[in-house]
């Protein structure tokens, strides 16, 4: 079932790229609907499951917490290693100097081995989607659900970038549609490598703590504030919060 699920988020970040080589003017629903999805996911699933299944206390503190804190700053981290690289750009000035959005300033002179290292490191967090996907069908359907449906919606931001991140830096499109077929792949490979290896339950907890903390990160400081900067409209607003409400109805309706 986890593999299956996986070949959803490779489906989507198919979605992502073809949206980035053909830009519509949409992008910021779809944006601001898989923000809500990831933070329902976080708030009303991970978190919940990983303080109960994790356990145990670290110098009175909940390890899942911990973990989970953990996983917010390893993404933040991550993000700032990256920090060169523009965020979610038009593909269609590819042919231009790259410039960093949000106002961060010029990244002019940047070598396509840049795009390509940082489309690399979207293939390897696609590959760990999969193993959450994994890990959480591991808890149960439900769970596994609920991290499913976060993780298809924020692969479309994930095939979105990977290609635009190849093609910014003067990449070829066919070295682009490679890395972005090997981000889709990923979460395939990364859901096929749990069916050999059953997590125990602390750990297992402890790692839904840290990838929530992680999505938490994604959601908050990179997929919202995309969907809100160039569009800041009331319907992506609604679509934020109609992501929320349909992972609370979903996940009632599965306890």
């Amino acid at each position: 079932m986890a593999v299956l699920v996986a070949l959803g988020a490779f489906l989507m970040t198919l979605a992502g790229g073809w949206t980035a080589h053909r830009v519509t003017d949409r992008r910021h629903l779809v944006l601001g609907l898989a923000g809500g999805l990831m933070l329902g996911v976080v708030g009303l699933e991970l978190l919940p499951e990983s303080l109960e299944t994790a356990g145990t206390e670290v110098h009175g503190v909940p390890a899942a917490l911990l973990l989970f804190v953990a996983g917010f700053l390893l993404a933040h981290l991550v993000e700032h290693l990256l920090a060169h690289r523009p965020r979610a750009l038009d593909p269609a000035r590819a042919g231009e100097a790259p410039t960093a959005a949000h106002g961060a300033g010029e990244t002019d002179g940047r070598t396509p081995e840049v795009g390509l290292t940082a489309a690399a490191a979207m293939v390897g967090h696609s590959a760990m989607d999969g193993v959450a996907i994994g890990a959480a069908f591991q808890v149960g359907g439900g769970m596994g659900a609920a991290v499913a449906v976060a993780v298809i919606a924020h692969d479309f931001a994930d095939g979105f970038n990977t290609y635009t991140l190849t093609r910014v830096y003067g990449n070829a499109h066919r070295r682009a549609l490679a890395m972005l077929l090997a981000a889709a792949a990923a979460p395939v490979a990364g859901a096929a490598s749990t069916l050999f290896v059953t997590v125990p339950e602390p750990l297992l907890g402890g790692y839904l703590g840290l990838f929530g903390g992680a999505l938490l990160y994604l959601a908050a400081a990179e997929i919202l504030p995309e969907a809100h900067h160039a569009h800041p409209a009331r319907s992506t607003l609604l679509c934020t919060v109609a992501g929320v409400l349909f992972i609370w109805l979903v996940g009632g309706a599965a306890h």
